[in-house]
């Protein structure tokens, strides 16, 4: 068997103990031995066991003979060597190697390699699986762990690429859209990546490290120990996602009592609800945050909870129903100001959500109390589901902002209304240029032609015509508030029940 000076540097035993001085460190080593009166052969590794004087003459016949044989180099004990044999080491091409541990040591290691290559990968590996055992360890002690038998960073990253636990200089450099093991070359080390695989057609979690220097030489060994602590963050995560959706189950119960709520909240619930973190007490801004696509809201929840967090917003989230529901309590009734705030911070978070999630938030007004809660919950949720069919809102809505609209909205969702508004823009069904999404988009833009045109990605002079035709088929004035108001109401409600599953 063969390996090369770069290889053997990397192993843990040579790594911290042995500097080089000169030479080529990718040359082959066929063989480790020590000096001795005899011939070279090629591809020797010649190691000094004792000390020899800087000054000896030795030294500098050995560096003749390697060079002269084609050997792989010289391994001497740390000690004053002259710069004139370093020199010499240099023209001659010779690796010239200095070691702080004992060389016989370091004889004994090389020759292992050489003659098992297969036992390093082995050692890391049991030490690996040594190291975490059969506990479930959460995904900081793993990473801590592996760093410190691969004497590497190491890091733990989500399906994004952001950074769970630890630290990867190069962590953009993992494919998190490739579901395999992956390596990439750096300039100064290499990369690998080993995916946390669960039940799904994507990785969950990505563990990476990143291999610098003579350590890169040791990158066919790593993997393996990858692959041991990538299972063991995969029994974190099983064990975790058991605890997530048991405690999923539990909150959403408890939610699920209190807006059922007719009265004052039993001694029990108030406990439950104390027990779960939750204050009845004081006011409460409800939040809902609907998913226009199959989300696992277990999974995604603390996602949420960070993004709420990073714009300020210290919410209560439950996941409940296709979405989450939560609230922001307060123990003095919030100020105009604070509300107004309060919005804006939770339409930054909108932003943020929606660059993974497919989502629609509504705000609920301030309400006090347990009743309260339930109240302003209700609105939220109104709030939500108007602003699914607002792509221009930013599929967001505060019941602030709603006015009138919001006054109306349960009068819309009776049983006399939605036929009406259906037969209302009959007239409409079926004609060219899609005039009941024209005659929304119109009317959500305020009767601006300019901004209903950039809304449809249509010309305004297309717009323009299209209002023409909806006003001679459904013969009225668009002008007129009244008449304006009713087709608003009648639009919205046509697309909130088209929108129900």
């Amino acid at each position: 068997m063969s390996t090369s000076v770069r290889r053997l540097l990397a192993v843990p035993e040579w790594r911290d103990s042995v500097r080089v001085l000169a030479g080529d460190v990718d040359r082959v080593v066929h063989l480790v031995r020590a000096m001795a009166d005899r011939t070279v052969e090629p591809g020797e590794l010649v190691v000094v066991v004792q000390p020899i004087p800087a000054t000896d003459w030795r030294i500098d016949a050995l560096l003749r003979r390697v060079a002269d044989a084609g050997g792989a180099g010289v391994l001497l004990p740390e000690g004053g060597l002259l710069e004139t044999t370093r020199l010499l080491a240099e023209r001659l091409d010779v690796p010239l190697l200095a070691a702080t541990a004992p060389p016989l040591d370091l004889l004994i290691s090389a020759r292992l390699l050489l003659a098992a290559p297969g036992l390093d990968r082995a050692d890391l590996v049991l030490a690996t699986h040594d190291a975490l055992g059969p506990r479930i360890r959460p995904p900081e002690e793993i990473v801590t762990t592996l760093r410190g038998l691969l004497d590497a960073p190491v890091a733990l990253l989500d399906d994004s690429g952001a950074l769970i636990a630890g630290e990867l200089p190069h962590a953009t450099e993992v494919r998190t859209h490739e579901p395999v093991p992956q390596r990439a070359e750096l300039d100064d080390g290499v990369l690998l990546a080993h995916p946390v695989l669960l039940d799904a057609p994507r990785p969950t979690l990505w563990l990476a490290t990143e291999l610098p220097g003579r350590s890169a030489a040791r990158a066919d060994v790593v993997p393996q120990a990858l692959s041991v602590a990538a299972a063991a963050v995969q029994r974190w995560l099983l064990a975790n996602r058991l605890e997530l959706e048991r405690d999923a189950r539990s909150r959403a119960a408890l939610l699920g009592d209190l807006l059922r709520l007719d009265d004052e909240p039993t001694a029990d619930l108030r406990r439950r609800a104390a027990d779960a973190g939750w204050s009845l007490g004081g006011w409460h801004v409800g939040i809902r945050i609907g998913a226009q696509s199959a989300v696992d809201t277990v999974a995604r929840s603390r996602e949420v909870e960070r993004v709420l967090r990073a714009e300020g917003v210290d919410a209560v989230v439950v996941e409940h129903g296709d979405g989450w529901t939560g609230w922001v309590t307060s123990e003095q009734e919030p100020t105009a100001d604070r509300v107004r705030s309060l919005a804006a911070q939770l339409r930054a978070a909108t932003r943020e959500l929606r660059r993974t999630l497919d989502v629609h938030v509504g705000v609920g007004r301030p309400h006090p109390q347990a009743d309260g809660l339930a109240t302003t919950i209700a609105e939220a949720t109104d709030a939500a589901r108007m602003a699914r069919t607002r792509p221009e809102s930013g599929r967001f809505l505060h019941v602030d902002q709603l006015g009138m609209a919001q006054l109306l909205l349960e009068w819309t969702r009776t049983d006399t209304f939605e036929p009406a508004a259906r037969t209302l823009i009959a007239p409409l069904r079926g004609q060219p240029g899609d005039l009941v999404r024209t005659l929304a988009a119109y009317l959500d833009a305020e009767s601006s032609i300019a901004e209903t045109a950039a809304v449809l990605g249509v010309h305004r002079n297309t717009v323009a015509a299209r209002i023409e035709r909806i006003e001679r088929l459904l013969a009225v004035d668009l002008g007129h508030r009244d008449e304006r108001l009713a087709l608003h109401l009648a639009c919205r409600a046509v697309a909130l029940a088209e929108d129900q599953p």
